[in-house]
C-alpha cells in the first residue's frame, strides 16, 4: 500500500474532496484513512510532528511507499509560483555546522518524470528580514518545513519515499494575493495526484 501524506488539512482538502468522490473527506490533523490502495494522512506542520507521526504511521501500517505532497517556497528565480516539482534530494537546513552533518542528505525515488527535478531543504526556522540566503538555502532549489523528517523516518524503515511539491511563493517576496495563490496551488496539487494514482500504486 502507498501512503500519501500532507502537512496541513488545507493542503490536502482538494484531494480529499475529489479522491473517490470524497471517500477521505473529513480527515483531520494526526488522522489517517485508507482503502485497498492508498492510505492518506495529515501529519501537521514542522519536523517534530512530521517525524513522530510518520514513525507512528509506519509502525502501524505496512506501507511500501510514502508520497509526501505539499507546498514549498522557491529559492531560485527561475522556479515559478505554480510550478509542480519532483524532489530528488532533501537535506536538513537548521544546523549551524557545515562539516560532518548529523543528518545526511537523503536521495529520493523520482517517479514523476514529467516534472522538473529539484533539491529541497527543510527548515523549521528562518531568519525574519534576512536579505541573503543561508548556506543551506543557496545549495537547494526549494524550502519546506517537514520533508526531510518524512524522508529520514521512511529511510529508517526501509520505505521508499517520493515527494511532489507545488511552489506557492518565493523566499523574501510578499504576495498580496497569497490566499488565492495557496488555493490555486492546493487544487493543482490535487489534480496532479488524481492524475497519477496509477503511477503511485
Amino acid at each position: 500500500m502507498t501512503g500519501i501524506v500532507f502537512s496541513t488539512v488545507e493542503e490536502a482538502q482538494p484531494f480529499l474532496a475529489t479522491y473517490e468522490r470524497g471517500r477521505f473527506d473529513g480527515l483531520g490533523e494526526g488522522e489517517s484513512f485508507h482503502d485497498d490502495h492508498f492510505l492518506v494522512s495529515i501529519l501537521g506542520v514542522g519536523k517534530i510532528k512530521a517525524a513522530l507521526r510518520t514513525e507512528r504511521l509506519l509502525q502501524a501500517n505496512n506501507l511500501s511507499t510514502i508520497v509526501h505532497a505539499g507546498t514549498c517556497t522557491a529559492l531560485r528565480e527561475d522556479i515559478l509560483v505554480g510550478d509542480l516539482l519532483n524532489v530528488t534530494q532533501v537535506f536538513e537546513g537548521d544546523r549551524i555546522e557545515l562539516s560532518a552533518p548529523t543528518y545526511p542528505r537523503m536521495p529520493l525515488s523520482s517517479p514523476f518524470e514529467s516534472l522538473r527535478e529539484v533539491t529541497l531543504v527543510t527548515q523549521d526556522h528562518t531568519v525574519q528580514g534576512a536579505t541573503e540566503l543561508s548556506y543551506w538555502q543557496r545549495i537547494a532549489d526549494i524550502s519546506d518545513m517537514s520533508g526531510y523528517a518524512v524522508a529520514y523516518v521512511a529511510a529508517t524503515h526501509g520505505t521508499l519515499c517520493q515527494m511532489v511539491k507545488i511552489v506557492t511563493g518565493h523566499m523574501g517576496a510578499d504576495d498580496p494575493n497569497l490566499r488565492k495563490t495557496l488555493s490555486a496551488g492546493y487544487k493543482s496539487l490535487a489534480s496532479f495526484l488524481n492524475g497519477h494514482l496509477e503511477t503511485m500504486k
